[in-house]
């Protein structure tokens, strides 16, 4: 047997690394992984992990993640760049190095394709290097097992792709009317949605860190939440495909604890500014009753979330105060978002309407754009001219941001006491803390409309 290179020893150390973690072999280090295996217990592990691979094959699609139940019907291998490129998100969006999964029928079979998952010493997957037919690691499993190329050759028809195009009526198949006869069989094609274990992977690690505080806060129907960070992945749902047996549908699914994340698909708020909520009838959007602020996009949820944790009396550690302070901005964020849908809405000037009686603070945060609408001369209506200048006298001078900021302070401080008589001790300090997180912290357009606009003179 060859002596191998420095690459190839690079490869068999991340191999025995690899069996030595699967075997839990003592001593355990204090990075966490368990002592590398010897030859012996390599080539025990790797014949026995070959001898079970069977008719496993690469997938980036595995269709029993579609149904763990589903036998004998086929899986998808898709590259991610040989995709034709979409604005949706899909497996085409995975840059770079992907994880690829594979397809299989029992759980013997996980082992050998997971060692083919491992990074080699160039970062690259084994699968990448074995596909592309590098001689060290060919080398490096020859050192390992003691053959002459057993393993790896039978390892690479792994790395095949699945023939044919073989479904179930597991498979969740949906039949596409293609044709003009809808009693014609033949004028129908037949889809068959796949779930991208690819894709899955790439977003798995970062939702995975940001959303296990947001479960654990969450609760449960029994068990009431504490608080959470509805900010960060707003109405995520986390799915587990395999039950107590992840290892049984595909070994990216066993990685994950069979643990997979569904994003929220559902569409924007629906705002309807004239079929709804009529700003021209309104005293305030802040108003208690009819006020139209309450019920805009997450609001609601948002204000729930942060009287939940303030009502536990949280310790006062910087851990309570990045927690809070990203949810204040959340709810900040929530209310610029209502500023621009009511710009994207509704025409500039729509405030000169005789029945617009909301507070001239509000009129010029939620209708900036009529600063740029010529003065109105009507004889008819003399005062409307002087009205024009006093609105663009006063945006001129941007008191009306901290006014506006007091308001939404105010509102947000009631709306606390409502949800909980043990947040009534909320002063005045905290209505300027979230006036200041409302308007200086979050990305305000209207100040830098403001500021842009002096700017051009």
């Amino acid at each position: 047997m060859n002596e191998l290179t420095d690459r190839g020893k690079a490869f068999h150390a991340a191999i025995a690394g690899f069996i030595g973690n699967k075997l839990k072999k003592a001593p355990r280090g204090e990075d966490g992984n368990y002592a590398a295996a010897s030859k012996t217990e390599c080539e025990a592990w790797l014949f026995n992990a070959v001898k079970n691979i069977g008719n496993a094959s690469v997938a980036t699609h595995p269709i029993r993640i579609t149904h763990s139940s589903i036998k004998g019907a086929t899986s998808i291998y898709a590259e991610p760049s040989q995709l034709t490129p979409r604005e949706e998100l899909g497996t085409h969006s995975v840059a770079g190095e992907f994880s690829t999964d594979f397809a299989i029928g029992n759980s013997p079979q996980v082992p050998a394709c997971q060692l083919l998952q491992q990074r080699g010493p160039d970062g690259a997957s084994l699968a990448s290097w074995l596909a592309a037919g590098d001689s060290d690691l060919a080398a490096a499993l020859d050192s390992s097992a003691g053959d002459d190329g057993f393993i790896a050759e039978t390892l690479a028809k792994a790395l095949k792709p699945e023939n044919g195009a073989i479904s179930s009526g597991l498979a969740k198949q949906v039949y596409w009317l293609a044709g003009d006869e809808p009693q014609d069989n033949s004028h129908y094609h037949l889809l068959q949605p796949m779930f991208s274990s690819t894709l899955e992977d790439a977003l798995h690690g970062p939702i995975s860190r940001a959303t296990d505080a947001y479960f654990n806060a969450r609760g449960t129907q029994k068990k009431r939440a504490t608080y959470a960070d509805h900010a960060t992945y707003p109405g995520i749902v986390r799915r587990n495909i395999g039950g107590a047996n992840p290892q049984n549908v595909s070994p990216l699914n066993s990685v994950r604890h069979g643990n997979n994340y569904l994003l929220s698909s559902l569409p924007p708020p629906a705002w309807k500014p004239r079929g709804g909520v009529n700003l021209l009838k309104i005293d305030s959007v802040f108003d208690e009753k009819r006020g139209a602020l309450n019920g805009f996009g997450g609001m609601r949820e948002l204000l729930r979330t942060l009287a939940d944790f303030l009502k536990q009396s949280p310790d006062p550690t910087m851990e309570t105060r990045t927690r809070r302070e990203t949810i204040e901005q959340a709810v900040g964020a929530e209310l610029a978002m209502f500023g621009v849908a009511i710009h994207g809405n509704y025409a500039a000037g729509w405030t000169r309407d005789d029945t617009c009686s909301l507070p001239l603070c509000e009129q010029l945060w939620l209708d900036p754009d009529r600063t740029e609408l010529p003065e109105r001369h009507d004889p008819q209506h003399p005062h409307w001219q002087e009205l024009d200048r006093e609105f663009n006298d006063a945006y001129e001078r941007g008191d009306w941001a901290d006014e506006v900021a007091g308001r939404f302070g105010r509102w947000v401080n009631q709306q606390l006491r409502n949800r909980s008589d043990k947040l009534i001790a909320l002063g005045e300090a905290e209505m300027r803390h979230f006036a200041r997180q409302a308007i200086l912290d979050v990305a305000w357009p209207i100040p830098l409309q403001r500021r842009a606009k002096a700017g051009v003179a």
